[in-house]
């Protein structure tokens, strides 16, 4: 498939993008702005990755021009057929990354992102294992440059979370996490088992792109607002004062809680948040079944045998199940170096769409 011409529009169009974001009527429209501006990020990405394939191609033409030219055995020869072998992997991941241009951007993608991440089956092993989890995204956030921020959290007895809600903030967070959602199974021997045997519990893994206030309206008179006194640890201020808010959805059932500020209206503002960007993901999913699901479909209902990633401390081992790939260097993958999966799953999802726009 000839690239070039894909990369010359992209050029174009940014050209365009460029000098609408010159005029200042153009941010008079604060919405058209922002669409504006990341259609610019996503051109000049794409640009960037458009030059690097062209170059690519163009060394592989001279190596396999010079492999020609010289004798079987020469170092030359070797150099070449080395260079190719290198240069062919970067052709087929630039030429993926370009074709995703052609694809209609998904608007999510840009967003930032709420994660919910709540114990499994296994009791306080799988509390342990949530807070985890918890800790792996904060770091691979922190890897990145995203902003991470608590919005709600259900401490356990040991330390760990029964549930832990908390945003991320950043260049393509949800592009990059989406795939984080279902069951998360461990397989280690818990600290409070005296045998030494292994266990296995889960948590499960809701991302959802945060929504804003023009995606969901929501009617006074479709909430429920309750507020109460907060609970655990958090100092005096969390525990003397009526800061916690709980907002119930009628039409939907929904209820969303967060208490763990100690302001009540940020508390406030923090759950009528979660709340939209539950309700858009459910309005995504109905609207287009193929590239969403409902949430209670993204996480299962935590048994064992739903899961789509491994991790076996024992064995030193992560396996994602989705595509069948195991990593085994587990404390570097849970203390947030997740790329090693998180970019073949972003490959395999790109090449399906791909192949479901040639169909």
């Amino acid at each position: 498939m000839d690239l070039r011409p894909h990369i010359e529009k992209f050029a174009r169009r940014f050209a365009e993008v460029e000098s609408a974001l010159s005029d200042p009527k153009v941010f008079e429209n604060n919405q058209r702005a922002q669409e504006l501006s990341r259609e610019y990020a996503r051109l000049k990405e794409l640009i960037g990755q458009g030059s690097a394939y062209l170059k690519v191609l163009a060394e592989l033409q001279d190596n396999r021009a010079l492999l020609q030219s010289e004798p079987a055995g020469s170092e030359l020869a070797v150099l070449a057929r080395e260079d190719i072998a290198r240069l062919e992997l970067d052709e087929k991941r630039l030429g993926l990354e370009v074709q995703r241009g052609v694809l209609p951007p998904d608007p999510a993608d840009s967003r930032n992102t709420i994660i919910e991440i709540r114990a499994g089956a296994g009791g306080s092993e799988s509390a342990l294992f949530a807070a985890d989890l918890y800790r792996m995204y904060t770091r691979y956030a922190e890897r990145r440059g995203w902003k991470v921020e608590t919005l709600d959290t259900s401490p356990s007895d040991l330390g760990g979370f029964k549930e832990a809600i908390f945003s991320v903030n950043g260049t393509e967070v949800y592009r990059r996490l989406k795939y984080e959602s279902g069951v998360h199974r461990v397989q280690r021997v818990p600290i409070t088992e005296a045998q030494g045997r292994i266990h296995t519990s889960t948590a499960t893994v809701a991302v959802l792109p945060e929504a804003e206030e023009v995606d969901i309206e929501l009617r006074p008179d479709e909430l429920d607002i309750t507020v109460c006194r907060a609970s655990g640890p958090g100092g005096q201020g969390v525990n003397t004062t009526d800061s916690a808010v709980q907002i119930l959805h009628k039409p939907t059932g929904m209820i969303v809680r967060c208490a763990d500020q100690r302001s009540q209206q940020k508390n406030k503002a923090r759950a009528l948040t979660i709340l939209r960007s539950r309700l858009l993901e459910q309005k995504v999913a109905e609207e287009n079944a193929k590239y969403a699901a409902q949430r209670k479909a993204q996480v299962g209902t935590g048994e064992r045998n739903e899961r789509i990633r491994t991790y076996n401390f024992p064995q030193n081992r992560v396996t994602d199940h989705r595509i069948e790939l195991t990593l085994y260097n587990l404390p570097t993958f849970i203390d947030g170096e997740m790329d090693a999966i998180i970019e073949p799953l972003m490959t395999r999802d790109l090449e399906e769409k791909l192949a479901a726009v040639a169909v």
